[in-house]
């Protein structure tokens, strides 16, 4: 698995297209991967710092998983098929209990930012997309 973080966040105003794009943490290849407006909003906003008076989907989630004693460890972008990435958001209980959700690349990285949990993606996702300048 590769560690990525995000390089960017992209509008394409011909195409109507947005865009996050990451970078590999060790290395000079970029992925990036359209996303929809919704969860773009929700990743500014988490980068931009900017609190909601209640809290929006990503941020319920996550502080339903911490109730339910439920830690993010990682997400990790995991399958691209007819042009559709997959990942998985990768938990562990109190317990020790591993638990691993199928979600969306969009949700899982808003997610992650807002639990500070690494993100990667596997490295066939990385042969079949990745591009070496954006």
């Amino acid at each position: 698995m590769i560690e990525l973080e995000l390089n960017k966040i992209k509008v394409d105003e011909t195409r109507n297209e947005q865009m996050i794009i990451f970078r590999e943490k060790k290395g000079v290849r970029f992925l990036p991967i359209v996303i929809g407006v919704s969860e773009v909003n929700a990743i500014k906003l988490k980068l931009s710092g900017v609190k909601t008076p209640r809290p929006l989907t990503h941020d319920l989630l996550l502080e339903v998983s911490q109730k339910l004693g439920a830690l993010l460890e990682k997400i990790v972008i995991d399958d691209l098929a007819q042009n559709t990435f997959f990942a998985k958001l990768h938990f562990k209980t109190k317990k020790g209990e591993k638990i691993v959700v199928d979600a969306r690349p969009s949700d899982s990285v808003a997610l992650a930012l807002r639990a500070e949990a690494p993100i990667y993606a596997e490295e066939k996702v990385f042969k079949q997309a990745s591009v070496a300048d954006v």
